[in-house]
């Protein structure tokens, strides 16, 4: 179903005039200089086509003749040959098996477009064969004052322009335009049903080409394919290469063209954890346009935009979707690097009804009482980094982000090592933060909703009535803090910094010892003159909470989730109140 949506959406791409896609037979790449013939076949000049960027230059980016995979990847046989362009390994022959790349480069030329009987196809193929005979003709190019260097590399994308025509590029000329567009590479290729359109006696691709744009841990790492059999343990009944899993040319250039353009794109592509994240509709519907500001991380400056296109979710889902969007099919797809390979971390496949209701309830999840100055909705990259060691990105598990994601729009329980490494983070830097105390809440929460028990969970905002022995003991430990902060003003370091680990894991001993210290603490705002009453009531009140068994030794890890989030209430409590209701007694 993915190669099948991903193929029906390039369809969709190609009938749109407003979208710049390429047709059968062409991809957009990059081209960096022009070698320059006249129709005699001689060389004339060289062009820089590169352009200069902040970081660095990059070639100008053209619409150029596809094969087949080459255009993306080349084997390192020296014999697949791109036609009118390619590296300057090939156009030129350098570097191991240079002769032999050079004579791949004419040879297709002069199968594809030999019979043309063109006076530009026949200028080029003049010169590389001039070339093959005397290096010379082309050392004058590689040894080009400006230009050489770059060219003897080897890397450098080069194509061709012949004088007197009314095109730049060679293979733009009208005619070879039209023959490249029609051009049949099936001849050598097995024949069979395509497993994407269900077509038979179609030619099969055993070379899917890379795919682009996969965010890698290392960016030197080659480019992976979506399908690939490189090994014959991989393989089965006989079949090599891509045969095992047979797709036609038609589809693997359908499919691998709507992925790297999607991957390409700014407004279509996420990355959530080490998955890059792709989404589209059947059709072009609102979600389409929103979905990033729904799920994507804010850029600098665009937050309140995001945030109004996710308050205008949650009313559109309480007032009702338009039926003739609602039912549209919409698709959300998340690949990882994996080897030479790419890895599926989820694929979504719905409508667009569904997944708005499912974001919907996954914002509804997270809510919680907040100050001023935390953002109003969080990003799935905000609470991934919540849970990672020092806020940094490159500490995230790697199967986390794709997991979270499955879970939002499948409406599943969040994963639960997400939940476990929030608090873990919460214990290992004794404080929890807006973020975590969110996700912390948003896993209670759901987990509670979808296990169809009826125990009370904990809520947006501080519950008084909330008798669960995690939560009670969290609100517990931030009275006990007030208590110190009141005792000692101007503290730079409180009881949080030192227990809040052993509180919530190992609660017996630890309250104890803050207990004691509690009462010398309202013992010393008494000696100063000030009320205690306030505070009294309120370690009062707690207390009464606790079951009569008193506190236990430890705490499961759910219950350690609902002591966070009680310290996080009570806190939350603490700080919308004014400073006068604690310290001025029963005013």
């Amino acid at each position: 179903m993915i190669l099948q949506a991903l193929a029906e959406y390039y369809e969709r791409l190609s009938e749109d005039p407003s979208v710049k896609v390429a047709p059968p037979g062409w991809f957009f790449g990059t081209l960096d200089y022009l070698v320059v013939l006249d129709l005699n076949g001689c060389y004339v000049a060289i062009e820089r086509l590169k352009e200069n960027e902040d970081n660095g230059s990059t070639g100008r980016i053209t619409l150029l003749p596809y094969l087949g995979k080459q255009a993306m990847k080349h084997t390192n046989s020296g014999n697949d040959a791109n036609l009118l362009w390619d590296n300057s390994s090939f156009v030129f022959g350098l570097g191991k098996k240079g002769e032999t790349k050079l004579r791949s480069f004419v040879d297709t030329i002069e199968t594809h477009l030999g019979s043309l009987g063109n006076e530009a196809i026949d200028s080029v193929l003049l010169f590389l064969k001039s070339g093959l005979k005397e290096r010379k003709i082309i050392d004058s190019i590689l040894n080009h004052e400006e230009f050489g260097e770059d060219i003897s590399r080897g890397r450098a994308r080069i194509s061709f322009s012949v004088q007197h025509t009314r095109s730049k590029f060679v293979f733009t000329i009208p005619e070879v335009r039209h023959r490249i567009s029609h051009i049949s590479v099936s001849d050598n290729s097995p024949r069979g049903i395509c497993l994407v359109t269900g077509n038979s006696g179609q030619p099969i691709e055993l070379c899917h080409p890379v795919i682009k744009k996969i965010s890698k841990k290392k960016p030197r790492d080659p480019d992976p394919n979506f399908i690939s059999f490189n090994e014959t343990a991989f393989a089965s009944f006989g079949k090599s290469q891509s045969a095992n899993a047979p797709c036609s040319k038609d589809a693997v250039f359908a499919y691998t063209t709507a992925l790297n353009y999607l991957l390409a794109s700014e407004r279509q592509r996420i990355q959530v954890g080490d998955a890059s994240t792709v989404f589209w509709a059947r059709n072009p519907c609102e979600l389409e346009d929103d979905f990033y500001a729904l799920i994507g991380q804010p850029k600098r400056g665009e937050e309140a935009v995001n945030y109004e296109k996710i308050r205008s979710l949650l009313s559109a889902v309480r007032t009702g979707i338009p039926p003739e969007e609602a039912e549209m099919p919409f698709y959300v797809l998340g690949l990882a690097p994996n080897a030479s390979r790419i890895a599926v971390r989820f694929w979504y496949e719905g409508n667009v009804r569904e997944i708005k209701k499912r974001i919907a309830e996954h914002f509804r999840d997270l809510e919680i009482v907040r100050s001023s100055f935390d953002p109003q909705f969080l990003s799935l990259f905000q609470l991934l980094l919540c849970t990672a060691t020092g806020h940094k990105a490159d500490n995230i598990p790697p199967n986390v982000g794709g997991e979270l994601a499955r879970s939002v729009l499948l409406g599943q329980p969040y994963p639960r090592t997400l939940f476990a490494n929030a608090i873990r983070r919460c214990k290992a830097e004794q404080r929890i933060d807006f973020a975590r105390a969110a996700l912390i809440k948003a896993f209670l929460a759901r987990n509670s909703r979808l296990s169809g028990t009826n125990q009370k969970e904990v809520s947006v905002a501080l519950d008084k009535t909330y008798d669960n022995i995690g939560y009670v003991l969290g609100r517990l430990f931030a009275v006990l803090e007030r208590i110190q902060e009141q005792a000692q003003k101007g503290l730079n370091k409180t009881i949080r910094d030192t227990y809040f680990s052993a509180a919530s894991s190992s609660p017996l001993v630890t309250f104890r010892r803050l207990q004691d210290l509690a009462m010398h603490h309202l013992a010393k705002i008494r000696n100063t003159g000030r009320s205690t009453v306030w505070l009294d009531r309120l370690l009062g009140e707690v207390n009464d909470l606790l079951p009569p068994t008193g506190i236990p030794p430890t705490l499961s890890l759910d219950d350690q989730g609902r002591f966070a989030v009680g310290y996080y209430h009570q806190r939350q409590e603490f700080f919308q109140n004014t400073e006068t209701e604690y310290e001025g007694g029963e005013a």
